[in-house]
């Protein structure tokens, strides 16, 4: 499919906005029905993205395996809360090992409801038995982590491991701590 292809199908339909549908627990049976339906010449652009879903991920986030390692041997309940299609997260794992590492995910899709909606918060929050007071969320949208700040949780906007890192270790977590002075 060529590149001008593809940018017409993603203006077309809207590609965030159907995109953010899948993650809200849509299934791609409806997706398709519903590109049929007002777009059918998009209907094989659809067939194309769901058949090579995998391909389209970018892979882990630098410098993410590693942070998630430091708190899990910390000692540090580490959760997930995803936007991901629950039809297409099987590949969130071979994309992102660290995923694995996880005490446990939410994933919007089989939920029915994305972020930054305050019932996945809500979610999240009863599925773990968490405190919000005491619990840290970070992302990067900065959309998302002002809805986790709403519903009571420490957010932090991720740009990068490095930040993240500093930024958990003003909330008391042992993370990349600096090495003892002797």
């Amino acid at each position: 499919m060529a590149r001008a292809d593809v940018d017409e199908f993603f203006a077309e339909i809207d590609f965030a906005r159907f995109n953010q549908r899948q993650d809200a627990g849509r299934s791609w049976a409806q997706a398709r029905a519903w590109t049929a339906e007002r777009f059918p010449q998009h209907v094989g652009a659809v067939d194309l993205y769901l058949e090579h879903f995998a391909a389209s991920l970018p892979g882990p986030v630098a410098g993410s395996a590693a942070v998630v390692r430091e708190l899990v041997a910390g000692g540090v309940r580490v959760l997930g809360l995803t936007n991901w299609s629950a039809e297409t997260y099987r590949h969130a794992v071979p994309a992102a090992p660290a995923i694995g590492l996880l005490e446990g995910v939410v994933v919007s899709g089989q939920e029915g409801v994305a972020k930054p909606d305050p019932r996945i918060f809500a979610v999240l929050r009863e599925r773990y038995g968490l405190d919000p007071e005491r619990t840290v969320f970070t992302d990067d949208s900065p959309v998302n982590v002002a809805a986790a700040a709403r519903a009571g949780f420490h957010g932090l906007l991720f740009t990068d491991a490095a930040t993240l890192r500093r930024d958990l270790r003003t909330h008391g977590l042992p993370v990349g701590a600096p090495p003892p002075r002797t």
